[in-house]
């Protein structure tokens, strides 16, 4: 609190340098940033003395507790524990001076109490008048701040205003020469084009005979290179056609050769192949043949099998005729008829 106490307040009015177009921004911006600055401290100033103050406000309520709680104490020990009828006499003279001390120690903490509130409502008094003082001198200084502030801040608004409406007259004189002297500029270029136009088409002229000239001296030189052109090209044209005629008659030639060679050579190849198809013809015939032979000849003997197979079956079938009579069982190997047991009826008696 004492920083804060001993701090003078900030000046409200600064100088400013006279400058061309008003006045020094420099200095116009480091006096603003002085009074945010300054602002701040006075802000931490008050939110300490706040901070002090609450610091108070709880260690009185502290006290006040303290006294509370040793009152208690000393109302508790002076009541007296138990009554003074059957206590000896020295016991009651005790019990009565420890009475009376702690009346007398309840009467020193009271009127020590009483002092130590009074002192601590005294103190909070105190501080809270300088916390007051110190709040209303902090916003008298805010208040003064932005009042400065704001009167800084429409010197400058209506300086730049000053300075853009010089500035737009100024632009506005410019103009206005500049387009008096890109008339004139434009009527020298007009007349200077004037002069450079005579002077073209003078030099077109002298330019277009002397072209004339040059394109049919070039025409001549085209129309004789044209007709040597042509000239050789006839005398080429000729070699070619004989070169060609003599090609074709080569080719004729190469080709009439050539397809007496191939019909001659299709000609061997044609009785060659015949050759060869009649030799495989006989060939296959020959083999045909002999494999028809064979084949009669294996049918000759499964016939003749067949035969002898036949006779032999014959035979066995007339052995097989003679010998069954001989298969027959003997007379005593032929079963006998089984005898009778009844036996034979008697005559009748005669009486």
């Amino acid at each position: 609190m004492g920083l804060a106490d001993d701090r003078d307040l900030v000046p409200l009015g600064s100088g400013f340098d006279i400058v061309k177009r008003g006045y020094d921004r420099a200095q116009v911006e480091d006096h603003l940033e002085r009074l945010d600055s300054d602002l701040r401290l006075l802000a931490a100033d008050r939110d300490a003395a706040v901070s002090q103050t609450n610091d108070l406000a709880r260690q009185l309520e502290a006290a006040r507790s303290e006294i509370a709680e040793l009152r208690g104490q000393v109302e508790r020990l002076s009541l007296p524990p138990t009554t003074l009828e059957g206590l000896s006499e020295r016991l009651q003279r005790m019990l009565r001076l420890a009475q009376d001390e702690a009346n007398e120690i309840k009467a020193r903490a009271e009127a020590e109490g009483g002092h130590i509130r009074a002192k601590a409502e005294a103190d909070a008094g105190v501080l809270r008048t300088r916390y007051e003082k110190l709040i209303a001198e902090l916003d008298q200084r805010r208040t003064d701040m932005e009042a400065e502030h704001r009167g800084v801040l429409e010197k400058a608004r209506a300086e730049a205003d000053r300075i853009v409406g010089e500035a737009r007259a100024e632009a506005t004189r410019l103009d206005e020469e500049s387009l008096q002297r890109r008339t004139t500029v434009e009527e020298d270029f007009e007349i200077a084009m004037a002069a450079r136009r005579v002077e073209s088409m003078k030099t077109l002229a002298e330019q277009e005979a002397s072209s004339k000239g040059e394109a049919e001296r070039r025409l001549r030189e085209a129309a004789e290179e044209a007709a040597r052109v042509r000239a050789q090209i006839a005398q080429e044209q000729a070699s070619s056609n004989a070169e060609a005629q003599r090609l074709v008659r080569e080719a004729t030639e190469e080709a009439n050769r050539r397809r007496h060679d191939s019909i001659s050579e299709a000609t061997a190849r044609v009785q060659e192949a015949t050759d060869e198809a009649n030799r495989r013809v006989r060939e296959a015939t020959e083999e045909a043949n002999r494999r028809v032979t064979q084949a009669s000849q294996k049918v000759d003997a499964l016939r003749q099998l067949r035969n002898r197979l036949s006779q032999q079956l014959h035979a066995v079938s007339s052995a097989l005729h003679d010998v069954t009579p001989l298969l027959d069982p003997l007379e005593e190997e032929r079963p006998q008829p089984p005898q009778s047991s009844t036996p034979a009826p008697t005559a009748p008696s005669s009486t």
